[in-house]
């Protein structure tokens, strides 16, 4: 038997509680969840059920209340902003349902904006050929279309070269059609370079593209299983 890979996320008792007193929320609930490196994970639930806290203590947005989480190699419970910021500038790339692109810049100029804060960053003109847009690189956001924009945004993601991808809602923003070459695209890059992925979505059937998918209600896990007979993204219909 093949052995497990070994993790890139560990997370014990990990709880994120927001306010204080009566008018406390606990938006994770002492979940534990380990993920080997190189899988394609989709978080799902539905709106408030602690899928979206749980990225952005995994990216170092933000800090655990209690329990303990470690992301290649980087324990977040304890790392002070400084370790955080560097944690997000060379090992988590960000792609989100608003495109968060700086309209003043190019596309190129976006990409390379992002490049210039990881300490081995890809080529920006090759990730702008991996994600087809080598021909619009000179195009302003407003010049582009929504797909076109996301792409953008994984360009971005991508071109830092790091280890962990984390994509909140990518084709929240974007009609049928577009959305499924978005993940196409994605599922493609996931494979050909071998990133760890999480994606956070309250769609199902996106989950029949993942490797495993872990499933959330009221700030706990309440399902954590692999995906039997995964599908390509083409082949997704919702």
């Amino acid at each position: 038997m093949t052995p497990a890979p070994p993790a890139i996320l560990e997370a014990r008792g990990l709880t994120r509680v927001f306010g204080a007193g009566e008018a406390a929320v606990t938006a994770l609930d002492r979940i534990d969840l380990s993920i080997p490196r190189g899988e394609l994970v989709v978080l799902l639930g539905p709106s408030g059920c602690g899928k979206s806290t749980l990225l952005n203590l995994v990216g170092g947005l933000d800090v655990p209340t209690s329990g303990r989480l470690i992301c290649d190699g980087v324990d977040l419970s304890t790392a002070d902003e400084a370790e955080r910021t560097r944690y997000r500038c060379d090992r988590i790339g960000f792609v989100f349902q608003f495109f968060n692109l700086v309209p003043t810049l190019t596309a190129r100029e976006n990409v390379a904006l992002a490049a210039s804060l990881s300490e081995a960053p890809r080529s920006v003109d090759e990730v702008l050929h991996a994600v087809g847009l080598a021909e619009r690189a000179r195009h302003f956001p407003g010049e582009l279309s929504g797909g076109e924009q996301q792409r953008v945004a994984l360009a971005r993601a991508l071109v830092k070269n790091p280890p962990i991808l984390l994509c909140d809602e990518p084709t929240g923003e974007l009609d049928f059609e577009t959305g499924r070459t978005v993940l196409s695209l994605l599922h493609r890059i996931h494979h050909e370079q071998g990133q760890t992925v999480l994606l956070v979505t309250h769609n199902a059937t996106i989950g029949r593209m993942a490797d495993r998918v872990v499933r959330l209600r009221n700030g706990r896990i309440v399902e954590d299983a692999r995906v039997e007979d995964p599908v390509a993204p083409e082949a997704l219909e919702w």
